[in-house]
């Protein structure tokens, strides 16, 4: 070719890349720009095809093309590991480009027959971006054009990176405005993030976009629907013990993927993650980064924003809950005498089951809230409680695992009024904690319960003393208002001319009991301990009156059949009274004296005494039986008949002062001794026996009682009235002593 007529062609060529360059910064958008560079150099070159190839992840992707080959693109993507490693820096035609066996673009350029060719680097500064490829189905010859054509690459390499940034600058500003649209703190959360997902997922061309918020609680990433696209990914991400987000997320921050994941920080604090992929070999860019940064950085303060908003507007609708729940349980209380419409309303609520206890933790009111195998649950959790019960040092909440769900609960709560323990509320949770309100919720219906114990108990205390004046009015020694005292036995559904026998119960406290308490508190331990035996009492026999009659506790038993009368009656419930005075942890000893049986309504008061009398030989005499019938005391029912009178004291007090006085404050009871060797016969061998004393010592003893009183024990006279006084002082002794004082 004449030089002349290259140099024309080659100066239009220059001109046209120059203008072309030109060109190509007015464009907004990387399509337009390769768009309008394929267009116009088809035009101007003749060319058979023009296209526009880009570096994606190690890949040749076709992004652009445009001629009368389209079949080639069916060749891409190719791997840029099998092909020439100078398309990226530097021009190559189809005369020095590498060798179809070494480089799969020019085999394919080969295969597809394509006679003249070259290419176009496109890289700016360190960013190798691909390459344009210009290619004629037959021979052209070339021009020496490399260093303006490589000159042209940068400035098209230029022009999509302003085109990008444009592109990226616009999608910020779009995104700005969307933040300013669109969310608001009056929508529920849910709603800020299907907008946020859908800005991100559309914003990046991106396949999935979703959310996950860091629970401080669990310590994990949970996540929050809805997102764009569908997730693949589990509801919840653990965090063990390496807090590195990217262990996790593993292209955090870090574009050139075809994951990105950005941090939603707040205050230092990291409360979530926002998250894209793509399903094919799309990767993020820098522009996808710096526009995810936007949003997480403006919606993160909107996300937290929203949280407590809609916290906070939960809490108050919650507390108008809480109040109307409360006023609901008022309203029972007012209508309703028991606990049952409570404790259903509180299990409801909380959908799991709800139980009182009474203060001795005996179930008053449950609801399983349709739970599976009721009875075997209440059961087992009161045998629990029962068995635990001792260790615990009185504590105001504590918590008992469910047997049936380890990870479920019962929480116990103290139930008190009037500074007194009323009993126990039983809440079934899961886990171990609770929010605030749910706390106030049961505080609530705490407080309620405490006012329905309290309303139940003024209900009882007037049945008591109702009956126990009625009681009074019974055991007088003259029963003077006969008609009113029937007309109080039908209010209690009570045949007073049905056989009865009355039985006074004694309840002695051990010395650990009452050292260092007051007697106050030593007759609060009492009462307790009566208030438990009467709960426990229908269990034996629902027949059975209870009431106090000159401070002592009485028990009032029909005798419906000879069932009462037989040793074996008593034995069972002296021995139930005890298994029940044992659940309440208080250590004491609890004696007995059964009365005669009554066939009128005059002998209620010889029976009561005849119980008193009883009690009196039980407390000096029987304290290892523990209890006993009047009618199987022997003499000392005939005593009983004997009115007494100061003579009996001055008997008792002659007869056995001086031994009385002597063994007061002694270690040795010379009483004891004295009436264990009478009750024997005198016979020295089975007293020491019964005594588990030497002989030798129980010799000593004898001479010691003899010195004392000034008698010889061997006399049948001196015997009787030594036995007569000691059985007359089991049954008088405090009143002989207080009338002796008192002279």
């Amino acid at each position: 070719m004449p030089n002349t007529v290259k140099d024309h062609l080659m100066k239009k060529l220059e001109n046209h890349l120059r203008s072309t360059a030109r060109q190509l910064v007015k464009f907004d958008t990387e399509e337009e720009v390769l768009q309008y560079l394929t267009a116009s150099f088809q035009s101007e070159l003749y060319c058979d095809f023009v296209g526009v190839i880009l570096n994606q992840t190690g890949n040749f992707v076709t992004k652009a093309w445009s001629g009368n080959v389209p079949e080639l693109t069916n060749y891409f993507p190719l791997e840029q590991k099998y092909c020439s490693s100078r398309l990226l820096r530097q021009s190559l035609t189809n005369e020095n480009a590498d060798p179809p066996e070494t480089c799969n673009l020019s085999r394919v350029l080969k295969e597809a027959k394509i006679k003249t060719w070259f290419t176009v680097p496109l890289y700016e500064s360190d960013s190798d971006l691909g390459f344009c490829i210009i290619g004629f189905l037959n021979y052209v010859p070339l021009l020496e054009m490399e260093a303006p054509f490589e000159e042209f690459g940068k400035d098209i390499a230029v022009a999509m990176e302003m085109a990008r940034e444009k592109k990226s600058q616009l999608k910020k500003i779009e995104g700005i405005e969307w933040i300013g649209k669109n969310l608001s703190l009056n929508a529920p959360i849910e709603k800020h993030i299907e907008e946020l997902t859908l800005r991100a997922g559309k914003g990046t061309n991106a396949d999935l976009a979703c959310i996950y918020l860091y629970d401080e609680k669990e310590n994990c990433f949970i996540f929050q629907p809805p997102s764009y696209g569908e997730k693949q990914h589990p509801d919840s991400i653990m965090i063990e013990d390496n807090y590195k987000l990217n262990k996790y997320f593993p292209f955090l921050e870090k574009p050139g993927g075809t994951q990105l994941t950005i941090p939603l920080i707040i205050e230092l604090r990291t409360i979530g993650v926002l998250h894209i992929e793509n399903n094919n070999e799309d990767v993020f860019t820098e522009n996808d980064l710096r526009l995810l940064e936007l949003l997480s950085n403006h919606v993160a303060t909107m996300l937290e924003n929203a949280r407590l908003f809609n916290s906070e507007k939960e809490h108050k609708n919650r507390l108008q809950f809480l109040l109307d729940f409360q006023q609901a349980l008022v309203k029972e209380t007012i209508e309703v005498d028991g606990f049952d419409g409570i404790t259903s309303m509180l299990s409801n609520l909380f959908q799991n089951p709800v139980i009182l206890f009474d203060r001795f933790l005996q179930p008053i009111s449950v609801h399983m809230n349709n739970r599976v195998n009721q009875g075997q649950l209440l059961d087992q959790l009161t045998e629990i409680v029962q068995r635990e019960k001792g260790k615990l040092k009185s504590p105001d909440y504590f918590l008992i695992k469910d047997s049936g769900d380890p990870s479920a609960f019962f929480s116990f709560l103290m139930v008190h009024g009037g500074g007194s323990l009323l009993g126990y509320l039983a809440v079934r949770r899961m886990g171990q904690e609770m929010d605030e309100i749910d706390r106030l919720t049961i505080e609530l219906a705490r407080n309620i319960y405490s006012l329905q114990f309290i309303k139940q108990k003024i209900i009882l205390d007037a049945k008591e003393q109702t009956k126990d004046s009625f009681i009074s009015k019974l055991l007088s020694k003259q029963v003077e208002d006969k008609e009113g005292i029937l007309q109080f036995a039908n209010v209690f559904q009570w045949d007073l001319f049905q056989s009865h026998q009355l039985c006074v119960l004694s309840i002695i406290l051990d010395e650990d009991e009452v050292k260092g308490s007051n007697l106050f508190e030593q007759q609060s331990k009492r009462n307790l301990i009566w208030d438990y035996i009467k709960s426990h009492l229908p269990e034996k026999d629902y027949a059975i009156i209870t009431a106090t009659h000159e401070e002592k506790n009485v028990l009032i038993i029909p005798c419906e059949n000879e069932g009462t009368q037989s040793k074996k009656y008593w034995q069972l419930l002296y021995t139930k009274i005890n298994k029940w005075v044992g659940e309440t942890n208080i250590r004491c000893k609890v004696f007995m004296g059964i009365g005669g049986m009554t066939s009128n309504i005059q002998d209620y008061f010889l029976s009561y005494q005849q119980a008193i009398q009883a009690l009196n030989i039980v407390n000096s005499r029987l304290r290892q039986k523990g209890y006993m019938l009047f009618d199987e005391l022997g003499s000392y029912a005939i005593l009983h008949h004997l009115n007494y009178s100061m003579e009996v004291a001055l008997f008792v007090s002659n007869q056995l002062g001086r031994l009385l006085s002597y063994s007061e404050g002694k270690n040795t009871d010379l009483c004891n001794t004295l009436h264990t060797f009478l009750q024997n016969n005198g016979n020295v061998k089975n007293t020491a026996e019964e005594l588990y004393i030497h002989r030798s010592s129980l010799l000593y003893r004898l001479e010691r009682i003899e010195s004392l009183l000034d008698v010889q024990l061997s006399d049948a006279e001196v015997r009787f009235n030594l036995m007569l006084a000691l059985k007359l002082h089991d049954m008088y002794g405090q009143e002989i002593e207080r009338n002796l004082l008192l002279r």
